[in-house]
């Protein structure tokens, strides 16, 4: 039986961030989560590229961008949607959820889905703050995994 996981080791990663402007003051602690867990990695910043969106349903074409022409290893996509008073936040969740997926089948780049949807500001807050909690560090780390991931099984492939 043979058994691949992946190690979060980004020595010779290039990585895309797509992040929304929306509910910034969440998405930074989500950018600032991702990028502490990049470098610790090993990630170079050099090979980090962070672009930044509007919001949270710009975050699936900008994932396609960065990781068309294999310029990048893996992409992240970090927002925040936090539900209001109508439908609007479940449309939203589900289309940015639904591209991301879709980017990563299309081009077979992995795309680690950052994207908080949260009841409140609170509950966003918690999951954007402490590094034990940061959803944007969960993220890295799962970009990364799924690198090494993708290499094994290519070899595998051989």
């Amino acid at each position: 039986m043979r058994e691949l996981r992946g190690t979060p080791d980004g020595r010779r990663s290039r990585i895309g961030i797509a992040l929304s402007r929306y509910n910034e003051s969440i998405t930074r602690g989500l950018l600032d989560g991702a990028l502490a867990a990049l470098r610790a990695g090993g990630v170079a910043e050099d090979a980090i590229t962070v672009v930044h969106v509007p919001g949270a349903l710009e975050l699936p074409l900008a994932a396609q961008q960065l990781a068309q022409g294999g310029r990048h290893d893996a992409v992240l996509a970090l927002g925040a949607v936090i539900r209001g008073e109508t439908d609007h936040y479940a449309y939203v969740c589900a289309e940015t959820a639904s591209g991301c997926t879709r980017v990563a089948l299309d081009t077979g780049v992995p795309v680690a889905f950052g994207v908080l949807t949260c009841e409140t500001l609170a509950l966003a807050q918690a999951r954007a703050g402490a590094p034990a909690k940061n959803k944007g560090t969960e993220a890295a780390r799962a970009a990364l995994e799924m690198i090494d991931v993708l290499a094994q099984l290519r070899e595998v492939a051989r």
